[in-house]
């Protein structure tokens, strides 16, 4: 099996994997397909039941949504999954502004992030200026955006809007766009092999995340944040981040890492991922919604794009950077 592999280019390489994948998701839609055609006894066993099922549901979606994006991506060639995730960050973008009150002093802010700033973040991508990539949002946005509104002479609660603003921009654009930055990521002897580097990276993050959940309700321990969140608690993070580490540390041969390589990438990207999560739910409960859009329901009719994103959109900026910094990219 390792010959055939090791025969075929990168790009029939790349084709398998999403073969794999996409069998996976449809095993898994049977296998829930089946289990929801089962009578189950009235009572609250079967509530129980019911409701672990409608998670199980929710989440294959979610890993539906999230791998055809990225198939559609990597079908598209370099400037398609540039665009593609640049759409992303603008619905992304679209859905946290839709809870965040905002004014009329606000609308020229709004138009510079949604119009300017983003397709510019993109663009630096595409051109691979990675160095001015890293930091034209961080600082000089970050410094332009106050100016903008300062301008629009309203000081009517400035500072908190242009910090909602300012955070919007940070984790839907800056965030998202390390994404499209890690495929284009020039490894040696790694050509062509980017779309791996990306499904190593989804794949140890969501695991880290369900592995985290299911840990907590097993374990039924209290709660670290209980306000913020019912299932997070240190004991289930820990055992979930090394549990997906080790998965990979097994995934080292799709990357260009060796295996303690893998093994620390996959801990950098597990512990963003999961604590900048846990972030969003704390942005979420401020806002008084259990998901991302008006009255939980997603502007995109995604019921919440953001809710599928939020962990990648702070374990990939982590991950591009760990990775461009150690191997001196």
């Amino acid at each position: 099996m390792n010959l055939f592999l090791k025969n075929m280019t990168a790009t029939e390489q790349v084709g398998v994997m999403f073969v794999f994948v996409f069998g996976c998701l449809v095993a898994a839609s049977i296998a829930l397909l089946l289990l929801s055609l089962r009578e189950h006894p009235e009572g609250s066993v079967a509530d129980v039941r019911r409701a672990s099922l409608a998670r199980a549901n929710a989440l294959l979606r979610s890993s539906w949504v999230m791998v055809i994006v990225f198939w559609i991506g990597w079908v598209s060639g370099d400037l398609g999954a540039i665009v593609l995730f640049g759409l992303v960050s603008f619905f992304a973008l679209r859905e946290f502004m839709a809870l965040s009150p905002t004014r009329r002093g606000d609308h020229r802010s709004l138009v510079l992030a949604f119009f300017v700033i983003l397709p510019l973040q993109y663009t630096l991508v595409g051109t691979r200026y990675f160095d001015l990539f890293t930091v034209f949002i961080p600082v000089y946005v970050f410094l332009a955006i106050p100016v903008v509104s300062a301008l629009a002479d309203d000081p009517q609660r400035f500072l908190e809007r242009n910090a909602k603003l300012q955070w919007g921009i940070m984790v839907c654009i800056y965030g998202m766009s390390h994404v499209p930055a890690l495929l284009l990521l020039d490894f040696p002897n790694y050509r062509n092999r980017g779309a791996f580097l990306v499904f190593f990276l989804v794949l140890v993050v969501q695991t880290c995340m369900v592995l985290q959940t299911v840990v907590a309700r097993r374990l039924q321990r209290a709660p670290s944040a209980p306000a913020i969140s019912s299932s997070f608690n240190w004991v289930s993070w820990g055992i979930a981040v090394g549990v997906s580490s080790v998965l990979g540390a097994l995934l080292a041969g799709i990357t260009p890492f060796k295996p303690g390589q893998a093994f620390a990438m996959a801990i950098v990207a597990c512990m963003a991922g999961s604590l900048g999560h846990l972030v969003m739910k704390a942005i979420k409960r401020d806002r008084g919604v259990p998901n991302w859009g008006n009255q939980g329901y997603g502007v995109t009719g995604a019921n919440g794009l953001l809710d599928r994103v939020d962990a990648l959109c702070f374990s990939a900026p982590v991950f591009f950077h760990s990775v461009r910094w150690y191997f001196n990219l």
